[in-house]
């Protein structure tokens, strides 16, 4: 089929939601031997559900290996989806995959710029290639359609006939999201597209990204492991580890008050400069030990690194439940209303006093501007 030109259909009805995920599984055969054979399937997303408002920034946070990732992929059509629905845009991802018309309504930007940017290429090159493909210009505006696209991520005029590997990361960062947005999708997915850069260049991204779904009316969906950065950027927090969600909620509420050990641990985890200050210490992390993909326990997945783990939690998956007195917070915890859990996950993290701690204005290539709190 010619998806040339192809325009992403409308859907009927208000308010619709960017992505709607309803039991998202997708699972990977795990191969062995001099001749391949499957011997076993690695559960990399086993069967999560969650919603992507439209205009919002919502974080998938957790380990390497907790399914983060693979849940961004499957949401672009890039990880082959074993089971669940997926919509986007108030339409189903496989209508929308064979109308062509998935790349002008989701894109992705990678942590590594080296891995999407053509080194052969310059900036204003590849910009220019996307919108001829994809025709979202007339062609005698093109030129005018990159200029303004540079501008809306702060990158200087001169800079866009450099090749990648004459630009910093910070500014191969936003020509990414330039190339992105030359789609004009309505929803894209970044994968730790800051983890690699300096913590003033952190800031700058985390505010462009915020400037961009107020200004382009983008959703997207910001894929972590640094709870520093998430608290910054997030209006919704989702905890996934071993391929299933732990917890979920509007981000003040996750980070004033976890509800899971797991997210306890991990905002424990956040460097504090004074060690005197108050706060989450040690964790609930008995064990550093990584759920095994390939052959997942009974029964809850954090069960083998929780200090709160019993009998109940062997035996049987927690569903999600709604948290007492909280909003939209959901926690797959079979003690999570328990007085013992609730006491000792009560502390709150340094990080978390003062929610409204601002970070640096993102600029242009000059001089990076500290931020005024570092992760």
């Amino acid at each position: 089929m010619n998806t040339l030109g192809t325009s992403p259909p409308e859907p009927t009805g208000p308010a619709v939601p960017a992505v709607s995920v309803a039991g998202l599984r997708v699972h990977f055969p795990i191969r062995t031997g001099v001749l391949r054979r499957v011997t076993g399937t690695a559960h990399a997303v086993d069967g999560v559900s969650f919603t992507v408002p439209a205009r919002s920034i919502v974080t998938i946070v957790g380990e390497s290996g907790s399914g983060k990732t693979t849940t961004g992929r499957a949401l672009v059509g890039l990880s082959p989806i074993t089971g669940g629905w997926v919509s986007v845009h108030g339409l189903p991802l496989d209508e929308i995959r064979r109308a062509g018309a998935l790349p002008r309504l989701a894109q992705i930007v990678y942590q590594d710029p080296y891995a999407s940017l053509n080194p052969r290429m310059t900036i204003r090159a590849m910009i220019r290639e996307v919108i001829t493909v994809h025709r979202t210009t007339p062609r005698e505006k093109t030129g005018e359609r990159v200029e303004e696209l540079l501008a809306q991520v702060g990158l200087r005029t001169e800079l866009a006939d450099r090749y990648p590997h004459e630009l910093s990361g910070g500014q191969r960062q936003r020509a990414a999201i330039a190339r992105a947005l030359a789609v004009e999708p309505r929803f894209i997915v970044c994968d730790e597209i800051v983890s690699a850069l300096d913590v003033s260049i952190q800031g700058q991204i985390v505010n462009l990204l915020k400037d961009l779904r107020r200004e382009q009316d983008v959703s997207f969906l910001f894929i972590s492991h640094d709870m520093s950065v998430v608290r910054h950027i997030s209006d919704h927090v989702i905890v996934m580890y071993g391929g299933l969600i732990m917890e979920s909620g509007p981000c003040d509420e996750v980070f004033s008050a976890p509800r899971h050990p797991y997210t306890h641990a991990l905002l424990a985890a956040v460097p504090v400069p004074d060690p005197r200050a108050p706060g989450l210490r040690g964790g609930t992390h008995t064990r550093a030990e990584p759920p095994d993909p390939s052959g997942p326990l009974p029964g809850c997945r954090f069960q083998r690194s929780c200090a709160f783990a019993t009998e109940v939690c062997r035996e049987g998956a927690p569903p999600p439940a709604v948290a007492a007195g909280a909003d939209g917070h959901t926690v797959a915890c079979h003690h999570a209303d328990s007085p013992g859990l609730r006491a000792a996950l009560s502390p709150k993290h340094p990080s978390t006093d003062d929610p409204k701690t601002p970070v640096a204005p993102h600029s242009t290539d000059g001089p990076a501007t500290e931020r005024t709190t570092a992760p």
